[in-house]
């Protein structure tokens, strides 16, 4: 589920426009939320995902508390529905990320996690990030990426296994997750994307046919 007005140019630009937290965004976001909910409850849609946005990292941050807010109502509009939701990683520490779905407390929110953006995002370590929120991953993206050259620049999306995720370590604590998840590739940039999505899956296929 996208978000309006999204601006992907700088980690600033989305740090200002992605997800729940502008004000002059939510009033369409809301209605967008319960149009994909509709639909996603008459297709037997089980889950949606989407990016919450940047969430502060402190309790007492007034922007975090109306994000949880908003947040909150998304989880109850999908709810009504019977559709989870689960929020992508990256664009907060694994930490933070914990913190606040503990207190956004609605049992049908996860996480959709995506290795690739924690690195993009300078968010932390992917296989530490992955451990500390494996409890709450509903959805798993395969994507790699290489950290940025300087701070607050975006990092570099590459192929699988031309990036700095681990797949080895990655894919020893995925496998784990109870319920079994999923695993979605997703290939944003590149001049073989087709090529790319092949040998992703192929390394997937690799991964679980080792089981």
């Amino acid at each position: 589920m996208g978000m309006a007005a999204e601006d992907y140019s700088t980690l600033e630009s989305i740090r200002h426009s992605g997800g729940v937290r502008p004000d002059n965004t939510w009033p369409s976001n809301r209605r967008h939320a319960a149009a994909v909910a509709r639909f996603a409850g008459q297709e037997g849609i089980g889950l949606v995902t989407f990016h919450a946005g940047f969430l502060p990292q402190r309790r007492d941050d007034p922007g975090r508390s109306a994000m949880l807010d908003r947040l909150r109502r998304i989880a109850d509009i999908f709810g009504e529905h019977g559709v989870d939701v689960a929020l992508e990683t990256g664009q907060e520490t694994a930490e933070t990320l914990a913190d606040a779905l503990a207190q956004l407390d609605r049992p049908n929110v996860g996480v959709n996690f995506d290795p690739a953006n924690v690195i993009l995002y300078d968010a932390g370590d992917p296989i530490q990030a992955l451990c500390r929120l494996a409890p709450h991953v509903r959805q798993v993206h395969v994507k790699d990426a290489l950290p940025a050259d300087s701070p607050g620049t975006w990092g570099t999306e590459v192929a699988v296994g031309a990036g700095a995720v681990d797949w080895d370590a990655f894919f020893a604590q995925a496998l784990a997750i109870r319920p079994a998840v999923n695993f979605v590739i997703e290939r944003e940039t590149g001049d073989d994307r087709d090529g790319d999505i092949v040998a992703a899956r192929d390394l997937v296929a690799r991964y679980l046919s080792a089981q």
